[in-house]
């Protein structure tokens, strides 16, 4: 045996064999892994195809290996489906989805309910929507379950979940921070 300084150099020749070195070495290493492959069962001296031959060839996630007049995923990419995919893997979509109903009221339920309606808050799937008057928050009530519809088909199931729809809010007669508790003055009115 050697002493620690011989640890790198290769063995001494044995018997009639010469010592192997570089390309020499590589290749011996090469049909050795070729043999033991052989013993397997596998296919060897395959190598890998070169790229020219490899056009036709399946590959999965395509339909083809070359490119034609069809969409593939190496197309650029729509901006939309881009947004929509990194907030889904962000777990942003809570918060694209309400900005989307506020955003594009008017589109989502169309100019007509947008012209009478607005929606004021949406809180663990609750939107709440205030009407101008009692009259269109009683239709809107019973238009209920088609605005749910269209809220859905546009952002997406399970983000709107209910509707909250209110009428107007009666004006509030308490005018500053400092107030009469109780039923205030009624001396005052005529």
């Amino acid at each position: 045996m050697g002493s620690d300084s011989d640890a790198g150099t290769p063995a001494e020749p044995t018997g009639d064999k010469p010592e192997l070195r570089g390309i020499d070495l590589a290749r011996r290493a090469l049909e050795d892994a070729r043999a033991a492959a052989r013993a397997s069962g596998k296919a060897v001296g395959q190598g890998r195809a070169s790229p020219k031959s490899d056009q036709g060839r399946y590959r999965p996630g395509r339909k083809r290996g070359w490119s034609g007049s069809g969409p593939d995923d190496r197309d650029p990419q729509a901006f939309g489906s881009l947004t929509g995919s990194i907030a889904k893997s962000r777990g942003w979509s809570g918060k694209v989805a309400e900005g989307t109903v506020f955003g594009r009221w008017p589109q989502v339920v169309g100019e007509d309910i947008a012209s009478h309606a607005e929606p004021t808050t949406l809180k663990d799937g609750v939107l709440s929507i205030a009407a101008e008057s009692t009259a269109w928050a009683t239709q809107l009530r019973m238009m209920q379950g088609q605005i749910l519809a269209k809220i859905n088909a546009a952002v997406g199931h399970g983000s709107v979940t209910s509707l909250r729809i209110t009428g107007p809010v009666a004006p509030s007669w308490r005018k500053g921070e400092r107030h009469v508790k109780g039923r205030g003055p009624r001396d005052t009115y005529g």
